[in-house]
């Protein structure tokens, strides 16, 4: 299990770098959105910080991830994240909800697997 740990964790962190660097270095060209999804891709977008701000937490997550270093303080500041990733594709871009879903799914099996680290402050 603890192999399956470490390829998951860095199969995420690889994921959420590559997301985020492409952002940042506009290195593939935005898509095309429609309807809802548009109204609430410019509202991100007007808002000068929400979108810049997401993706710098996917960058210092990823390289979290990636290195191995404060892998159960990052998975937890990822938590609100991937659930609105997961949350815009269910509602919004239906076609999205493997890749959010796994990404999802993958930060909450790192808290998993970590859930001794988390008893303290969760604790009543």
């Amino acid at each position: 299990m603890k192999i399956a740990t470490i390829v998951i964790r860095v199969l995420l962190g690889l994921f959420l770098l590559f997301a985020s660097v492409t952002y940042f270095l506009k290195t593939f060209p935005e898509p095309e959105f429609t309807g809802n999804m548009k109204t609430f891709s410019d509202g991100l977008v007007a808002s000068g910080y929400l979108m810049g701000l997401a993706k710098l937490v996917e960058l210092v997550c990823g390289l979290s991830f990636v290195t191995g270093k404060f892998v159960r303080l990052f998975a937890i500041v990822l938590v609100p994240v991937s659930l609105n990733i997961l949350l815009i594709n269910i509602f919004m871009m239906p076609d999205g909800i493997p890749i959010a879903a796994v990404l999802f799914i993958g930060n909450l099996f790192l808290i998993y697997r970590n859930w001794d680290s988390y008893k303290e402050i969760v604790k009543p």
